[in-house]
């Protein structure tokens, strides 16, 4: 897939106010400072589509981008942001769950998870959290040009294992993906369009 238009549509925090459209959505997530930001404008090819920042979390809203007229990305608050409190954490968790059990548009879920770091509990029970509830989603490893690849290999084996020995079954479908490099982009970008294509039959 080229992505020849990405044009943001509305930033809110209500999942009841998000585009009354049936046009597909693939919602990206992670914690904060995963380098959403900039795998967003990575994917787009656009250098300011997401807004990145030196402070973690700083996406507070749900936002949704309309990418070739035919698809939306939405950029989600990053969970467990440690500066905020407790009482905003609370309000952000509640518009995510609410965005991703009231969707019907959703089509499937990014997690993105910085692959430099071992499993990290966060990010394995909000996996949980979406398996519990069937939301499909696939496994996005940010910052691959960190890591030489053995390493990479390593921490993406110690992920299946903490998720295999756990309630899962196989293993989600993952990426790899630098936003430096470009890594991932066509692979992603693919994905979404196979989906899409299936979609319309």
């Amino acid at each position: 897939m080229q992505v020849k238009s990405a044009e943001f549509v509305v930033s809110n925090s209500d999942a009841s106010k998000c585009p009354n459209t049936m046009i597909p959505e693939y919602a990206f997530i992670g914690r904060s400072n995963v380098g959403k930001s900039s795998l967003i404008n990575m994917l787009t090819n656009k250098k300011s589509l997401a807004k990145t920042s030196g402070r973690p979390g700083k996406t507070q809203l749900i936002n949704h981008f309309l990418i070739n007229k035919n698809w939306h990305l939405v950029d989600l608050p990053g969970y467990g942001y440690a500066r905020v409190s407790k009482k905003e954490k609370k309000y952000f968790q509640k518009f995510i769950t609410d965005y991703f059990e009231r969707r019907r548009q959703l089509i499937s879920a990014f997690v993105l998870v910085d692959c430099r770091h071992e499993p990290q509990p966060i990010d394995t029970e909000f996996m949980e959290y979406l398996g519990e509830r069937e939301i499909p989603f696939s496994i996005i490893f940010t910052k691959a040009d960190k890591l030489k690849p053995k390493a990479l290999e390593r921490n993406i084996e110690a992920y299946k294992k903490t998720l295999l020995d756990g309630i899962w079954f196989e293993f989600p479908n993952y990426f790899i993906s630098s936003a430096s490099n470009n890594m991932g982009q066509e692979e992603i970008l693919n994905y979404i369009e196979n989906i899409n294509a299936n979609l319309e039959h």
